[in-house]
């Protein structure tokens, strides 16, 4: 009996010692852990670090070598969307090492953040207070004082909500003469009009502004409890155009009343038998800023169906002045000596002219392509490329000065620069191939007296700006929308939407929220008379009480 007891002693100190191994083993595993997860949050985190400060010298050098290297620009955009994935994913390692239990101990670390900037002040506060203890919560008492509080910030947002205004007119009849008296009936923004004014401007704002097709509006509408037929949200955009076109006719008559235009187009898919066709919308800007001219900022648009010459003959027909654009020959019908009432002057963009220059010294693309970069650049161009920043790094110093202050500048600096460049270029090309890549960048700029003079007209006058930026900038989100409305229905949905366009982007180009302006535009439009439409122009809305509503 003896034996037996001992033996069972010895299983059971046996068992006692395995399960102390076993939470040893188990408490080692748990440590472990908790130190590859505090690990790859440190990975995470120098990754971080390590896009970040990669981003911030892209940054640089695209402000160092000027807004036209297309490459930087596209360079920027991809580390700003892996940066956006590292910030997942240390947000996710972090939040995994923070949930290991308390008796770990591992190397802590220091968690890169940046400031979060506090909640705008003009939104509205709610305050949810945790019902506070009634006795003390160390010894029971229940003498305890309130000392202050600590207030945690949640941003929310509430969902859109539909409602359905009922504008009730009460009649009264006269019990002496018993006729009938009722107030007129409202003026809706659109004949037949069933939609609010703030309605019609987010219908035309995701159309047109934030390139959201009318069907896709009409499904997320669906989705939300409120049906609206497509043919019945076309019916009332169409209806809009009509009635916002006084303002239309007043930004034209204000773009086309400036001494100097940039002038640019860009392809729009139009819908056609068997498929699509290349059309063109046309955008002509006023932009008299960098010159610290007082006129407001606008752009207008027009849309053709292909890009003869005749359509920049019509669209600028009757006007006279400075025109900014690339060397297109559908301008030159504007540019014609005997055009009346007087011939266009041209102004040749040197952005263009630089990015020639640019592509045949990009290292990164020529790498990409598998090339070796020592034999692909070209080191003319390379020197033809610091040559022209160099006169950008002039121009970007005196952009909003007067237009005088300009043109001493740019004929005490600027003049020499580009006189050197001139014959540079000149005694370059004559020891090159007429075939040379080189040589035809050249020859854009010097294919002709005419040419050249183009390009150096805005050394004897300040109001001209040395790049078309202004232009590309107004058809910068035309291309990024092609993407999502795919293709233009017909000619004249071009029309509505080279309208539209106009509207819209003179809007924020005066830094002016296009939805609530076309909110309040409609709502006061029935009972604005003609001669007062001036004050509801963009850069003339003030910040009063109709434009907080709208």
């Amino acid at each position: 009996m003896s034996e037996t007891h001992s033996e069972i002693d010895i299983l059971r100190a046996a068992l006692v010692a395995a399960e102390a191994r076993a939470a040893a083993a188990e408490g080692a595993l748990v440590a472990a852990k908790g130190e590859l997860t505090q690990v790859q949050a440190v990975v995470s985190a120098a990754e971080d670090m390590i896009r970040h400060l990669r981003l911030q010298i892209a940054k640089l050098r695209r402000e160092q070598y000027g807004h036209s290297a297309e490459r930087h620009a596209r360079l920027i955009e991809q580390l700003e969307m892996q940066l956006e994935d590292l910030e997942a994913d240390l947000g996710e390692d972090c939040a995994k090492a923070d949930a290991l239990p308390t008796k770990t101990t591992v190397t802590t670390f220091e968690r890169r953040r940046p400031a979060r900037k506090p909640f705008p002040e003009h939104l509205p506060r709610e305050r949810v207070v945790i019902e506070a203890p009634a006795a003390c919560t160390c010894c029971g008492s229940a003498r305890i004082v309130k000392m202050g509080e600590d207030v945690t910030d949640t941003l929310e947002v509430i969902p859109r909500q539909w409602k359905v205004v009922q504008t009730v007119r009460e009649k009264f009849t006269c019990r002496d003469c018993e006729k009938i008296s009722q107030p007129p009936a409202p003026f809706h923004p659109t004949p037949r009009g069933w939609a609010g004014p703030n309605l019609l401007a987010m219908v035309l704002f995701e159309k047109f502004g934030q390139h959201q097709p009318l069907n896709r509006q009409t499904e997320r509408y669906a989705k939300e409890g409120v049906e609206i037929s497509l043919s019945t949200l076309a019916d009332q955009v169409g209806a809009c155009a009509v009635a916002l076109q006084p303002f239309h006719d007043l930004i034209r008559a204000h773009v086309l009343g400036a001494e100097r235009l940039h002038a640019d187009d860009t392809t729009v898919p139009l819908m056609a038998k068997g498929g699509t066709q290349t059309a063109r919308l046309w955008t002509y800007v006023r932009d008299d800023r960098p010159f610290a001219g007082g006129a407001p900022p606008a752009a207008l648009y027009s849309f053709s169906t292909d890009r003869r010459m005749e359509h920049p003959t019509r669209h600028l027909a009757g006007w006279s002045g400075i025109l900014q654009a690339d060397a297109y020959g559908g301008y030159n019908g504007v540019y014609d000596a005997a055009r009346k009432p007087a011939p266009v002057l041209s102004a040749l963009c040197w952005s263009h002219a630089r990015r020639k220059f640019f592509e045949l010294a990009d290292i990164k693309a020529i790498a990409r392509k598998g090339k070796k970069v020592a034999e692909e650049i070209s080191p003319i161009a390379l020197d033809a490329v610091k040559r022209i920043d160099t006169i950008f790094d002039v121009e970007r110093a005196i952009t909003g000065l007067s237009a005088e202050a300009r043109h001493d500048t740019r004929q005490r600096l600027v003049r020499p620069m580009v006189e050197d460049l001139h014959d540079w270029m000149r005694a370059e090309r004559a020891r090159m191939s007429k075939h040379n890549p080189v040589a035809k960048a050249i020859n854009y700029m010097l294919d002709d007296d005419g040419r050249w003079a183009a390009f150096t007209r805005f050394l004897d006058d300040g109001r001209i700006c040395l790049t078309n930026n202004a232009a590309e900038r107004a058809l910068r989100g035309i291309a990024l929308g092609r993407k999502a409305w795919l293709f233009a229905g017909s000619p004249r949905g071009g029309d509505r939407a080279a309208f539209m366009y106009s509207l819209i982007v003179t809007a924020k180009m005066n830094d002016v929220d296009p939805q609530a302006w076309l909110a309040d535009v409609l709502a006061r439009l029935p009972d604005m008379p003609l001669s007062r439409l001036q004050e509801l122009l963009p850069w003339n809305w003030a910040h009063t009480a109709q434009r907080i509503a709208a």
